[in-house]
């Protein structure tokens, strides 16, 4: 669709638009910083309204740490039926997304409200970061293992919530995740050197990284056994709790994808499945692939794992290895 709107003009001080589908802007400034921003909003994926407008802003956030930024503020985006619930349950919700900036270290310094039959909520953020520092989804080498640093399944586990199937834990389980921030996972990433880097969200982990692949020229092998799962949500993708987001990611990359072994529906669909608030897709070169687990370990990042590895040669494709 976006390649049919008319072309812009040239502006020199863009360094990152939308050609290569990243994660934000970004735009140079007279000091050699670069300006990012990014606004994402989504509908409830949980049913406390708190825990919602953390995961949100969370969410909105994330597209600058995937760039190597640093946040500097944000504004509230809100979509909210006061005819329908009541004003207090949005009260929270803003509670919760003001509580995820602090942690960030930024102000919310205002926003905009429209009425809506479903409740949406997320963040514009504005950030920065040197421009050596930047971190793009389109410079990814051959040779380069990947890691992600959060666990699969959010979008099924949501799903199951929105129908009142999934127990106590799994949901306290995922919220924690999506709820966690990805500064900590970006700084390790600054610190160590990255070659690439993306978030892991709405397109799935299959999406990001074809979309890695094409934009930087390679093919990615990925090992089904080092994908990691919430716990709850294979069993409840087995029920079929799954969202028509994840069905649609699959279906966009089926042409690239090529299945290496016997895996199951359930196996691409998690594969495929739309996050919220995912974790940070990052592409590193061998050597430094072990500092890099190590450092993000040190800051907490505990679930990060190595999932795959990237190769040289077109056209963009992915191979998903049973074993």
């Amino acid at each position: 669709m976006l390649g049919h709107l008319p072309r812009q003009k040239p502006n020199q001080r863009v360094v990152v638009g939308y050609e290569s589908s990243d994660d934000a802007a970004a735009m140079r400034l007279d000091n050699g910083a670069l300006l990012l921003q990014t606004v994402d909003f989504i509908t409830p994926v949980v049913d406390d309204p708190y825990q919602f407008g953390q995961i949100a802003a969370a969410n909105s956030l994330s597209d600058i740490y995937a760039m190597g930024g640093r946040p500097l503020m944000a504004l509230n985006v809100v979509a909210f039926p006061r005819d329908l619930l009541p004003l207090t349950m949005l009260e929270e919700i803003l509670k919760g997304g003001m509580a995820k900036a602090q942690e960030a270290g930024i102000p919310i310094l205002g926003g905009h409200t429209i009425e809506d039959h479903e409740p949406k909520y997320g963040l514009v953020v504005t950030g920065e970061v040197q421009e050596n520092q930047l971190i793009r989804n389109n410079t990814a080498r051959p040779g380069d293992l990947l890691i992600l640093t959060k666990p699969l399944g959010t979008g099924i586990i949501a799903t199951a919530i929105k129908e009142a199937q999934a127990d106590d834990q799994v949901v306290a389980q995922a919220g924690r995740t999506m709820a966690t921030l990805n500064r900590a996972a970006a700084e390790a990433a600054q610190e160590v050197g990255v070659n690439a880097m993306t978030d892991v969200s709405g397109f799935g982990l299959l999406g990001h990284l074809l979309e890695m692949c094409t934009a930087s020229g390679v093919k990615a092998h990925l090992e089904l056994k080092s994908l990691p799962v919430l716990p709850g949500a294979r069993e409840l993708a087995e029920k079929g709790f799954i969202p028509g987001g994840s069905r649609r990611n699959l279906k966009h990359v089926e042409q690239a994808l090529t299945i290496d072994g016997p895996l199951t529906e359930v196996d691409t669909l998690i594969a495929a499945d739309a996050q919220t608030s995912g974790g940070l897709l990052m592409a590193v070169h061998s050597k430094k692939a072990d500092r890099l687990l190590a450092a993000l370990k040190e800051r907490g990042v505990s679930e990060a794992v190595f999932i795959g590895a990237l190769a040289s040669g077109g056209p963009s494709t992915i191979t998903l290895k049973a074993k």
